[in-house]
């Protein structure tokens, strides 16, 4: 981080972003697709279609280790004018062609003769990566208030079917993260993969629900354009349909699977971002404000460059305008002992994954098992695992108001 300090004392610093620069990383995804196609053609050999899928989840989390983290924030008085900057509003605007493009260019070459069906799955993994970073991209321009930066979300979500994930994700999941009635916050000593039977389902219905009641009171057709989860999937169906009568409908085979994994790729970001961490009633038995304590964070530099400060996920949920590039650290937030594409792959192997982050949340939480959203059939277990003391029961002539206010960072 540099300031300099301009010779007028009423004028704040002037703030220039260390890592401005570093943004355009994003925009080498969609190449991630092409590598592994550009070595097959040069040289046709099973292995090569693996690079992409190797590097994200084993060259990422190395160069997250090498290049360590980054805790420094943007000075306040200088985020109105950093907010304001084009640049980085055009590093995702250039993004939503390429992906596009290179989702495209993956499915000519899926169909492409002396491929074998490990080099078929090997081009799914990675297509349905660069798809995962289609959802990511989706999620930050989702969150604007601009029309065209709400219409490239859509575009963007639609080649993976996911155009849901706006609806859901910005009126559903930010009002519910970190309870139990969110399908999209995991709880401690679930696996993923009882996570994915509750989140994906889960997802489609609070959209639809949110966005029938929204049409409704606009007073418009919930089966009409004016639906907004219905815009995307029009656009996505005329991709596929695209793509059928041009390679024919045998690239079917090769749509769904990537667009299954891509989707999965958000799965794996929400059961990261949120396990075991729980808001807390009121008194009024409503849920207190998210704070940044409610989301787990990471610093890791190349992970962050890679999915625009996503991994500052603390930030994003206490303050979901704010853009990617002013994300701040948070010392009370939890931490993460590395970054998404490391801890991806751990997650997928559930004792692994328990045995990284259990104990982590306990100390997190500061041992309060009020703090910690629980699978409620493992909880009992869970609690006699870490020697956490079950709450005393409350007197039958008390109430919340007589019980001890509990502080908070």
């Amino acid at each position: 981080m540099s300031t300099s300090t301009a010779p007028s004392s009423d004028r704040p610093p002037i703030y220039r972003d260390p890592k401005r620069h570093a943004w355009l990383l994003s925009l080498l995804v969609p190449l991630s697709i092409g590598a592994g196609p550009l070595m097959w053609t040069a040289h046709p050999s099973h292995w090569v279609l693996w690079v992409p899928t190797v590097f994200v989840y084993l060259v990422a989390p190395l160069l997250d280790l090498l290049l360590g983290t980054d805790s420094s924030n943007p000075p306040e008085p200088a985020v109105p004018a950093l907010e304001a900057d084009p640049y980085y509003r055009w590093v995702t605007y250039a993004l939503v062609p390429l992906l596009w493009l290179g989702f495209i260019f993956a499915a000519w070459f899926s169909q492409q003769p002396g491929l074998s069906t490990a080099d078929r799955v090997a081009l799914v993994l990675a297509t349905g990566g660069v798809g995962g970073f289609c959802i990511n991209l989706g999620h930050e321009l989702g969150h604007k208030r601009t029309t065209l930066e709400r219409w490239l979300a859509k575009l963007i979500l639609a080649p993976t079917f996911y155009g849901h994930f706006t609806i859901e994700h910005n009126r559903g999941h930010h009002r519910d993260v970190a309870t139990p009635e969110d399908p999209a916050s995991s709880r401690m000593g679930e696996s993923i993969w009882r996570f994915v039977w509750r989140e994906m389902p889960g997802a489609w219905r609070r959209a639809w629900a949110l966005e029938r009641a929204r049409t409704r009171a606009d007073g418009q057709a919930v089966w009409s354009l004016h639906n907004e989860i219905l815009q995307p999937m029009l656009v996505g169906l005329a991709l596929w349909a695209a793509l059928v009568l041009w390679l024919g409908p045998q690239v079917l085979l090769f749509l769904l699977p990537t667009a299954l994994w891509a989707n999965f790729q958000l799965t794996s970001a929400n059961y990261v971002e949120h396990y075991g961490l729980l808001r807390q009633k009121t008194p009024q038995g409503r849920y207190e404000p998210c704070q940044p304590r409610h989301s787990w964070n990471s610093n890791h530099l190349f992970s962050n460059w890679a999915t625009f400060h996503l991994q500052r996920h603390s930030d994003h949920h206490a303050h979901p305008l704010r853009r990617y590039q002013s994300l701040r650290h948070f010392d009370e937030a939890p931490q993460l002992p590395c970054g998404y594409f490391g801890l991806f792959p751990v997650a997928y192997l559930p004792p692994l994954w328990f045995a990284l982050m259990d104990r982590r949340l306990v100390e997190s939480v500061g041992r309060d098992p009020d703090r910690i959203n629980f699978d409620p059939r493992r909880r009992t277990r869970l609690m006699a695992r870490h020697g956490l003391a079950q709450p005393a029961p409350a007197s039958p002539h008390s109430s919340a108001s007589d019980l001890p206010a509990r502080s908070t960072p």
